[in-house]
């Protein structure tokens, strides 16, 4: 069973400064996308590799996916071309900071 929303670690600068790495992300599972969402998908190399780019345009088979970083030597569409359909898992509804555990109260 496959639960309608899933939640991801952001682990490279990449997509910075919208998110950084440390960040959780919800995603919808859906494969609905609208230019301009940032998506989770499958590197079409690697596809047990997860990535969240930012869709930046429908193309033939597919999505153009983008990074919001390119300072970062980002993996992207400019790399590896048009994602399949397919490989598009969902698109992030929500960012969220686990809470830091064992810090002393302040006041």
């Amino acid at each position: 069973m496959h639960w309608p929303i899933i939640r991801v670690k952001v682990a490279e600068r990449s997509m910075e400064p919208a998110l950084r790495p440390g960040d959780w992300l919800l995603v919808r599972r859906t494969r609905r996308i609208r230019p301009g969402q940032i998506v989770l998908a499958r590197h079409p190399g690697r596809p047990e590799m997860l990535i969240v780019k930012r869709a930046a345009r429908r193309a033939d088979g597919g999505w153009w996916l983008e990074s919001d970083n390119l300072g970062a030597g980002a993996v992207d569409s400019r790399r590896f071309g048009v994602v399949p359909g397919p490989l598009i898992e969902g698109h992030v509804l929500a960012r969220y900071w686990r809470p830091r555990t064992g810090a002393a109260p302040q006041g």
